[in-house]
């Protein structure tokens, strides 16, 4: 299964089918940040990062900018980063409670977190096409993560990804039973994940308080119970 993922993930990274976001991607890895004047940012597309044998799989929208686009892990190295790993360590999914690097021993336990988009998107708004275009790497991983139970979906963005995936599959008649909402909690069909909604720990989110630490939380403590 490890091995699976890896080949996946190197495909991933090599991946050039969306030139808008691929040319976006390494203008801001040429740029960059003042901040991050001497980092080598990655500047390609983000792989999944996780536990192979995973029970629950957190879906985002996509790298930042000069969070993972710079450091080449989902979630690593920005705000929106620092405010889910410290929830996912307080609530036993990681092993720490920072991701700085894609190199500082951080683990998650029983959590695999991946994304709609694998590129950097201006204005974090990935075009519709280059949503479809990266969907078949989603499917690929709903297909190898076989211990999947719950799916939280950070953002509307990511649940409509992962409810297209359901909807095509036969699994589910329409996106219309399944409204966005904060920890909105549905039941999809028989043999399916159960899925979570949540609000996307963007620093948008997070420092108006729509989304705060204490929300977030229950969310990831409502998976584990749901585990």
């Amino acid at each position: 299964m490890g091995d699976s993922l890896k080949v996946l993930n190197r495909q991933i990274v090599s991946c050039e089918l969306c030139s808008r976001l691929r040319d976006y991607g390494r203008e801001v890895a040429r740029v960059k940040r003042r901040a991050y004047l001497d980092w080598k940012y990655w500047g390609r597309p983000v792989p999944g990062f996780g536990d192979p044998r995973a029970r629950v799989l957190l879906i985002g929208l996509a790298p930042g900018a000069h969070g993972a686009n710079r450091t080449g892990r989902m979630f690593t190295g920005d705000r929106s980063g620092d405010f889910l790993y410290r929830a996912l360590y307080e609530t036993g999914f990681a092993s720490q409670a920072e991701s700085r690097t894609r190199q500082d021993g951080l683990e998650l336990r029983d959590a695999y977190i991946t994304a709609a988009a694998r590129c950097a998107p201006p204005d974090n708004k990935p075009l519709r096409e280059e949503l479809a275009a990266c969907r078949p790497y989603l499917e690929r991983e709903l297909g190898l993560l076989k211990d999947v139970r719950v799916v939280v979906a950070l953002g509307a963005v990511a649940l409509r990804a992962y409810l297209g995936i359901l909807r095509d599959r036969g699994a589910i008649q329409s996106l219309a039973r399944f409204p966005f909402g904060h920890h909105r909690i549905y039941h999809p069909g028989p043999g399916l994940p159960v899925l979570i909604a949540s609000y996307h720990p963007s620093q948008q989110n997070t420092s108006t308080g729509k989304l705060t630490a204490a929300m977030l939380r229950e969310v990831l403590e409502a998976a584990r119970k749901l585990l």
